[in-house]
Order: C-alpha cells, then structure tokens, then sequence
C-alpha cells in the first residue's frame, strides 16, 4: 500500500465535513493498495444553469481525490501538500445520480506528484479524465 497506515473513509470524509468537498457532498468510499475512491452526487448544488453536471464540479472532485491521496503519501507531520496544476478534460455529460472518481499516481516524488483521476458515470461511463500536479512543500 503507498498511503499512510490506519487510514479509512471515516477519516478522510471527517476532513472534508466542513470545506467545499463536504458542501458538494463528496463522500469517500474506498481506499485500495494505489487508489482513492469517492462519490459525488449530481444534484442542485453541482449542476450548471442547463442540468447537467457542471465541469467544475467535476474540477473540485478530482482535485479534491489528488490532493488527499497525495496528503496520504507523506509524513504529515513535517510537511503539506498544495495543487501545483489541474486540467480536466469532460468526454460526456451527466444530468443525475452520482458519479465515481478514483485517483491513481502517475509519479510520486519527494517535491512533486502526479496523479489522474478518472470520473465515472453510475452506467461505468468514462465522463471525465484529470491529471492534477502536487507540490510537496516542507512545514516551518
């Protein structure tokens, strides 16, 4: 396993009670031995004007799936992780459900990670692929 030990989904949906990710309902909903997995649902509040899933949303759930798989990695006691870089490509939209990210790294460095997030449709139909850049910088 690359992430931290005695880490579960309570702990990680505790974190984001209170933030963006808690206000859009991202859940948590599984670690693997190289992976992060969360939901979020398609409602009211990650909707664009015209009812489908905003990109945005999209955004703010791989973003939030890199940086608290990259925060697992390291020893938090003597240093922090930040989003470096995101981009997100949208390959079909969504008007309702939920839809699964999981992130995967692509590289993890002492400095630096990469990680991709792929964003699936309840159906298990690819709607969105992210790459988002960590920097890895030293507590003072």
């Amino acid at each position: 396993m690359i992430f931290n030990q005695n880490l579960d989904v309570d702990f990680l949906n505790k974190l984001g009670q209170d933030s963006m990710s808690g206000y859009l309902g991202i859940q948590f909903t599984k670690i693997g031995d190289d992976f992060i997995e969360a939901s979020m649902p398609v409602d009211h509040r990650t909707k664009q004007p015209f009812g489908l899933l905003h990109g945005g949303a999209s955004v703010v759930l791989a973003e939030t799936l890199g940086s608290v798989a990259a925060t697992c990695c390291i020893d938090t006691d003597k240093k922090y992780c930040v989003g470096l870089e995101i981009n997100a490509n949208h390959l079909k939209s969504v008007k309702d459900g939920k839809v699964i990210g999981i992130a995967r790294p692509i590289h993890i460095g002492q400095k630096t990670h990469v990680w991709e997030i792929k964003i699936y449709a309840e159906s298990n139909t690819l709607i969105c692929i992210s790459r988002i850049t960590i920097a890895v910088l030293d507590k003072k």
